[in-house]
């Protein structure tokens, strides 16, 4: 009884005590890889589970971490760092995702390529648009803007031809062309229109 009411006493004591810090910022994300993304006066960082600034509170966005990095906007580029805070690359890249199955979509140029953990590129700049691979594929676009979806090689599975795509999630994919949404499966067939479900209340 007696090491349930010191638990009791404990727990409180310890959440009061995460909160405290956690006060100073106007918003704290979620706890990944060890870190929350912290955000105060228009400006985010990155501070460990007892508040310890990591990252410094001065750049402009910053995403999650994944696979032990994540991207951060300094002004007006991106750059990446690892969960000790050490940076990675310089701000070079006019855009940057998230690594997802080692691989990470950034852009250079007004082009968009992909990038290993070793910093090197896997697939060329040589795409409009870009988003990470999901089911071995990744939705790309080609400098006309028009949009399909590319293997790890970079060679193309689905030809551009849609306004839109989406990613692949349990075999199929949302994609626009004509102003009309549906699904393809990864043989580009029509599998089913986008419906929208509206409230009747």
């Amino acid at each position: 009884m007696k090491k349930l009411l010191l638990l009791l006493f404990i727990f409180p004591a310890l959440g009061l005590q995460s909160q405290k810090w956690e006060k100073n910022y106007d918003f704290v994300d979620q706890c990944i890889c060890g870190l929350s993304k912290v955000g105060k006066a228009g400006k985010i960082g990155y501070v460990d589970k007892q508040g310890n600034e990591i990252i410094k509170l001065e750049y402009a966005d910053g995403l999650a971490f994944t696979e032990g990095v994540a991207a951060v906007k300094k002004d007006t580029k991106w750059m990446y760092f690892d969960s000790t805070g050490k940076a990675l690359t310089e701000a070079i890249f006019e855009d940057a995702l998230s690594f997802d199955s080692g691989l990470a979509v950034v852009a250079k140029d007004g082009l968009y390529g992909f990038v290993n953990h070793n910093w090197e590129f896997v697939i060329g700049m040589q795409f409009s648009g870009a988003r990470n691979f999901t089911e071995g594929l990744a939705p790309a676009a080609d400098t006309k803007g028009l949009w399909g979806y590319i293997n790890k090689k970079g060679a193309w599975v689905i030809k551009p031809q849609y306004d839109f795509t989406d990613n692949f999630i349990d075999k199929e994919a949302r994609v626009m062309k004509g102003g009309k949404m549906f699904y393809i499966n990864k043989d580009n067939k029509m599998l089913h229109e986008w419906l929208v479900k509206c409230s009747t209340s």
